[in-house]
């Protein structure tokens, strides 16, 4: 799924299997330590992920430890992000002077049994534009797609504001070209002097796994306003 941020100054690392030996570092045997073998297996395998693709940009290997709300604790100067469902684990990692924040989310390539799901998720104006994406491409589980695009969403906006986001506080618009916009319903996180009000996002869905990812390059400050 590598190919699903081409282009842009995220490093991947990805797998389909869990990594037989992998290590955990101080700090997160107890995290997992009453945990069953299917947890461990994901929580050791992504962060062998993360540690890889922390290398590859030059970052020392460190503990990656659950936080606030759950989120993951990257080395200072790190944007990332982790995901994991049956069958796939991946980390994004990059550094903050490239990408101000980012957000990864893997599902099963499955339409959403439970329509009571679909309607916490997606409002009256998003369910009907799946319908109308599904009728022109059925082989793609549109309603899982927009689950896990809000996931991403949420990934992306945390490590920016610290607060919780809703389903509902982001309405997102997907293209049947791997991309989609995600607008923000509540006042946006301020980056560098701007508001931002939407994330850009893309999307894949391949070998039966449906994965959606954000990225949030770094962007000069706003320019000061001209003296009075």
């Amino acid at each position: 799924m590598g190919s699903l941020l081409a282009g842009t100054p995220v490093t991947v690392v990805e797998t389909r299997a869990d990594i037989p030996g992998a290590d955990l570092f101080p700090g997160e045997a107890e995290v997992i330590a009453k945990s069953v073998a299917k947890r461990r297996g994901e929580f050791i395998t992504v962060r062998h992920c993360a540690r890889t693709a922390l290398a590859r940009i030059g970052v020392a290997a460190a503990a990656i430890l659950p936080g606030e709300r759950g989120a993951p604790g990257w080395p200072e100067g790190v944007a990332g992000s982790m995901t994991h469902c049956t069958g796939y684990r991946a980390a994004v990692v990059a550094r903050t002077s490239e990408v101000v924040s980012l957000g990864i989310d893997a599902e099963p390539a499955e339409p959403i049994s439970d329509p009571d799901v679909l309607r916490l998720v997606a409002d009256d104006e998003e369910r009907a534009a799946l319908a109308a994406l599904a009728a022109e491409q059925p082989e793609v589980p549109w309603d899982r797609l927009l689950f896990s695009a809000k996931e991403s969403v949420y990934k992306t906006w945390f490590p920016l504001t610290r607060q919780w986001l809703d389903f509902d506080e982001a309405h997102l618009t997907f293209g049947p070209d791997g991309t989609f916009t995600a607008r923000l319903l509540v006042p946006g996180p301020v980056v560098a002097g701007r508001e931002i009000a939407s994330f850009p996002g893309r999307w894949l869905v391949r070998d039966g796994i449906a994965v959606t990812a954000i990225v949030l390059p770094a962007t000069p400050a706003a320019p000061a306003a001209p003296a009075a």
